[in-house]
């Protein structure tokens, strides 16, 4: 298929195809009777994958109607988690707390927040069902490589509720804000439904049913390629139960929340590393591996840790043994194309990629599978939670990740590369329970 480029805010230029490939579509919506449930405030979540034990006591504590119910179900005396959850979607259908809409709309939503770093931004997006297609170019590119067993979890779930609770978020390439042009006139009144999360986001989302919008919105989403920013698991869950159901129908869509990625609200910020259970052996190689392949350089705060700047390979470190911040340079990149020779360019100078190439698989030998089961291996989004686990003994060392721009992201994926797991952090996180999208008529 013959491309042309497009040039956006002087980034490199994002290949459009000469027809449409993108099917989005309105969706005639599962959601939450906003008159039973006293508003949306208490019956949305976080994604089911950060919540925590605890977390999801608290979520059931406010309200029984709380969708972790049905999308983070639990065991209740032995019985099956997913049929518990869908027997409570149909017991709410039945009690009207959920309700199906009799007519199709796409949802514009808002979302006022402020990042990791401080600053305060408005995001803007909408919600509306999109075609299933197989990865690829033209399509739909994920940009990280996913872990296994969360498939499998809702793959199960999607059977038994034949219903996406949660939506994906992607992007795509919209440099006039056309999509949003034709959906600013119906977020002018009151929000349907707003709510905010514990970190303080607010989420605003309306209801668009006028079909000259929707029609407007389609055209301007038509040409182009979707990039799955958050959401991998749910979107190989949802391709892999369309094709188990087979033919054509409502499995053949699942929910997204679309963003373009010239919005200036839109940010990725970093995860970082935690290495644990090293032996004498693995320091001996880690440090080995530093000496060799990095300028090594002294912090003066603990709070300097994370680099601010992906424009070159550095690293923040911190281990149990000095307790004193570093920062790691990498000192040729050529070590690291030989390391990640056969891969493209772009994911050769990313920090996540080198980290797991020369100290993760080089210095302490991880493989593959020891990095998708987190052997040894963790995850902190917060810069001084991860400080606080390393001084604290609970990993030996934290590398900590610059954030990678929303180009570098993009010019990964469209090179046919998906980055490391927890590469980057979209912030901030589209709530669950806003809208479900039914896989059935």
């Amino acid at each position: 298929m013959p491309y042309d480029s497009l040039v956006v805010g002087g980034l490199m230029p994002i290949p459009l195809a000469c027809e449409p490939m993108a099917d989005v579509e309105p969706l005639r919506a599962l959601h939450y009777d906003p008159e039973k449930t006293g508003g949306l405030q208490d019956v949305v979540a976080p994604p089911y994958d950060v919540i925590y034990t605890e977390g999801r006591a608290d979520l059931i504590a406010r309200s029984p109607y709380n969708v972790v119910e049905i999308d983070l179900p639990l065991p209740i005396d032995g019985s099956d988690p997913y049929a518990h959850a869908a027997a409570m979607l149909d017991q709410w259908r039945a009690e009207g707390v959920v309700i199906r809409d009799q007519t199709q709309a796409v949802w514009p939503i808002e979302q006022d927040y402020t990042g990791p770093d401080g600053l305060t931004r408005t995001r803007r997006g909408f919600l509306a069902r999109v075609r299933v297609e197989d990865y690829g170019p033209g399509k739909v590119r994920p940009h990280e490589r996913t872990h296994p067993g969360p498939k499998d979890d809702r793959l199960r779930l999607t059977r038994a509720t034949r219903a996406n609770l949660s939506p994906i978020f992607a992007l795509y390439s919209d440099p006039e804000q056309q999509t949003w042009t034709a959906l600013e006139g119906g977020t002018r009144g009151a929000p349907w439904a707003q709510t905010i999360d514990p970190d303080g986001t607010v989420n605003r989302i309306w209801r668009v049913d006028d079909e000259l919008a929707i029609k407007a919105v389609q055209r301007a989403t038509a040409g182009s390629e979707l990039l799955i920013a958050d959401g991998h698991h749910r979107y190989e869950t949802a391709r892999a139960y369309a094709d188990e159901i087979g033919g054509e129908g409502p499995h053949r869509y699942v929910l997204m929340c679309l963003v373009a990625i010239e919005d200036p609200g839109l940010t990725v910020f970093p995860t970082h590393r935690l290495l644990g259970d090293l032996t004498e052996e693995k320091w001996r190689n880690l440090r080995a591996t530093i000496e060799a392949d990095f300028e090594v350089a002294p912090l003066d705060e603990l709070d300097q840790l994370p680099p601010d700047t992906n424009d070159t390979v550095d690293i923040g470190y911190l281990d149990t043994r000095e307790r004193r911040p570093y920062r790691l340079r990498l000192k040729s990149q050529a070590s690291a194309d030989t390391s990640l020779a056969g891969h493209a360019e772009p994911y050769r100078r990313l920090d996540t990629a080198v980290t797991e190439a020369l100290l993760l698989k080089g210095a302490l030998a991880m493989t593959d599978d020891q990095i998708d089961h987190l052997e040894g291996l963790g995850y902190a989004r917060d810069a001084q939670h991860a400080t606080e686990l390393v001084l604290a003994g609970t990993y030996d060392v934290a590398l900590f990740m610059a954030p990678v721009p929303v180009a570098r992201v993009r010019d990964v994926a469209m090179s046919g590369e998906s980055m490391p797991p927890k590469s980057t952090y979209f912030f901030p996180k589209v709530p669950t329970g806003l809208l479900f999208n039914p896989l059935v008529d």
